[in-house]
């Protein structure tokens, strides 16, 4: 099995069921097919990742299932489990 690492906790979880588009320090932008047409699920991704305070704003969109995070690097990094998803997104991110 290698290097199969299994998903530790909901975050972990959601950020592997996500396409990673982009990264930047601060700006994070993720896709989701099953964000497509479902403003229920739209509505989940709002309040979870919102609930983090050491996110400052998350857009949302439906049409496109775009998942914009945007955040001040110094102050996700005080949460280790944000810290960490930070980290495998850095190494995760689509290359063009």
């Amino acid at each position: 099995m290698g290097n199969l690492q299994i998903p530790t906790n909901t975050l972990d979880l959601f950020i592997r069921s996500v396409e990673i588009s982009s990264y930047l320090p601060g700006r994070v932008r993720l896709h989701s097919k099953k964000l497509i047409g479902n403003p229920g699920l739209e509505q989940q991704v709002q309040q979870q990742l919102g609930a983090f305070r050491e996110i400052e704003r998350v857009e949302t969109n439906t049409v496109t299932g775009s998942i914009l995070i945007h955040y001040v690097p110094e102050i996700l990094r005080t949460n280790r489990d944000l810290r960490k998803v930070e980290e495998y997104i850095m190494t995760h991110a689509r290359r063009r």
